[in-house]
C-alpha cells in the first residue's frame, strides 16, 4: 500500500522563468566618454600653463580679459582705463573698478609696433619677477600702451618713495630698477623721453625759487644719468622735462603720493619724427605769407 501511495505521488518540476531584461541604450557611454575627455582637457591645460613662461601667461591673461566681441571683430579692448593705475584707483597697490572707458581703435600703434613694445614689457616684468628687491616693487611699475608709445610709470606709494624727500637723489631700489631697464631698452632702435612729476605740495618760497618744476626736471635728470649708469645709449634719450604737479594722474588728488613719478615713454618711430620735427618749425614770416 505504501508503494502504491508513493507512486501516485504528483511529480513537480521547478523551472525558472525567463525574465527578458529591457534594453537600457548606450547613454552612459557617452556621458563616460564626455567625463574623460574634459579630465584629459583639464590635464592637459594645467600642464601648459605650469611649463608656460611669464610672457605666456600674460598674453593669455590679456586674451581672457579681452572682451568677445571685441575679439571676433579682431580689435583691441574696447575699454581701457586712462589712469596708470590699473582700475582707476589712487593708490598702486589697489583696484577700485575702471573709471573711464575710451575707443582707442582710432588711435592705436600699429600691430607689429605693439607687439615690439609689449615684448619690451613682457621682459622688464621677468627682471622684476627674478629679483626679490625689484619684486617688491611691482606695484608702483605701471605700463600703458599710448599711441606715443609704451609708457613705464615708476610712482611713489605712501610706504615707498623713488627719491628721498624734496630732493633729485634716487633711493637704491629705484636706481636698481632703473639700471636694470637700461640694457633692454638697448635692445630697441626705440627713442626715449622722460618725464618728472610732483604732488601739490609746494615749496615755502612759492614758484619765485626753486620750485616743484625745478624739481620734477631734476629728478627726470637724475633718472636719465641712472640710464645711461647703467648701459642705456646716451644718443637714445631725445627728451627731458619737468611737469612740476600740472599732470597729476587721472582720479587721484593732486597731493596724492602717486602724483610723485617718473614716466619713461618709449616712442614710436612717428611720436620721435614729430619731437624732432618741433626744432624744425617754419618761421612766422613764413607762415603769413600762406
Amino acid at each position: 500500500m505504501s508503494n502504491l501511495h508513493k507512486s501516485a505521488r504528483p511529480i513537480i518540476v521547478r523551472r525558472p522563468r525567463k525574465v527578458r531584461e529591457g534594453h537600457h541604450g548606450g547613454a552612459w557611454k557617452i556621458a563616460l566618454a564626455d567625463l574623460m575627455t574634459a579630465l584629459m582637457a583639464l590635464f592637459l591645460v594645467m600642464w601648459i600653463v605650469s611649463n608656460a613662461s611669464p610672457q605666456e601667461l600674460q598674453g593669455l591673461a590679456e586674451y581672457f580679459r579681452t572682451p568677445l566681441a571685441v575679439a571676433l571683430s579682431n580689435g583691441d579692448r574696447d575699454s581701457a582705463s586712462t589712469s596708470v593705475i590699473p582700475g582707476g584707483g589712487t593708490d598702486p597697490a589697489h583696484v577700485n573698478g575702471e573709471r573711464a572707458r575710451v575707443d582707442l581703435r582710432s588711435q592705436r600703434l600699429p600691430t607689429d609696433v605693439r607687439r615690439t613694445l609689449m615684448d619690451l614689457r613682457f621682459r622688464i616684468e621677468s627682471v622684476i619677477q627674478q629679483d626679490t628687491e625689484l619684486w617688491e616693487l611691482r606695484d608702483q611699475v605701471r605700463f600703458e600702451m599710448t599711441p606715443e608709445g609704451l609708457r613705464i610709470q615708476m610712482l611713489d606709494t605712501e610706504q615707498r618713495s623713488m627719491f628721498q624727500i624734496g630732493s633729485d637723489r634716487l633711493e637704491a631700489h629705484m636706481r636698481k630698477l632703473i639700471r636694470a631697464m637700461a640694457p633692454l631698452l638697448n635692445e630697441l632702435p626705440n627713442a626715449v623721453s622722460i618725464s618728472g612729476h610732483t604732488d601739490s605740495l609746494s615749496y615755502a618760497g612759492g614758484d619765485a625759487g626753486y620750485s616743484n618744476w625745478e624739481l620734477s626736471a631734476d629728478r627726470a635728470n637724475a633718472s636719465r644719468r641712472a640710464l645711461v649708469a647703467g648701459g642705456l645709449n646716451s644718443e637714445k634719450m631725445l627728451r627731458v622735462i619737468g611737469m612740476g604737479d600740472r599732470v597729476p594722474v587721472p582720479g587721484s588728488h593732486p597731493g596724492d603720493a602717486v602724483n610723485r613719478r617718473i614716466s619713461l615713454l618709449v616712442l614710436s618711430a612717428e611720436a620721435a619724427l614729430r619731437i624732432r620735427a618741433d626744432g624744425r618749425a617754419e618761421p612766422l614770416h613764413a607762415l603769413q605769407e600762406r
